[in-house]
């Protein structure tokens, strides 16, 4: 009867384990879907971060390295676009789902809702939106090795 005990509480105690090991899938770095910039994503308290660790073009028409030109905050487009934290505040919910953060786009110069699911390891499905995640676009970043 004691084995018994002991076996049901471990079955219990799988899911919990497991759950809490695919928080941190997310963590790495990943390939943006058009190829042309990598994203280190990090943990930090409860919520994930991630900044641009490479870019294919780095430097701007006069070989200097490019910076956050169109941020609508003059004080900050003088920011490298190496190393700036696009991804802000993104919160695990469980199934493999993060959602509740911002991605900002060094292009535009907005920001964006932003929710992530991981349907295999090595792909990660990125949704940024204005307000409901139906009004969004979906792209596809693949993990860095």
């Amino acid at each position: 009867m004691k084995s018994i005990s002991i076996a049901l509480f471990l079955l219990l105690l799988i899911p919990t384990i497991s759950s809490s090991q695919t928080a941190d899938d997310i963590l790495g770095k990943w390939q943006s879907a058009h190829g042309s910039g990598q994203i280190q994503i990090v943990k930090r308290g409860e919520h994930y971060f991630g900044k641009i660790i490479w870019i294919k073009e780095p430097n701007d028409k006069t070989g200097k390295p490019k910076t956050d030109i169109n941020n609508p905050s003059e004080e900050l487009q003088s920011r490298p676009i190496i190393g700036l934290e696009v991804i802000k505040d993104l919160t695990y919910k469980g199934n493999n789902v993060w959602s509740n953060g911002h991605i900002y786009d060094p292009k535009s110069g907005r920001t964006y809702n932003c929710q992530v699911s991981i349907n295999k390891k090595d792909k990660l499905n990125f949704r940024a939106y204005f307000g409901i995640s139906l009004l969004g676009k979906t792209e596809i970043w693949t993990r860095v090795k």
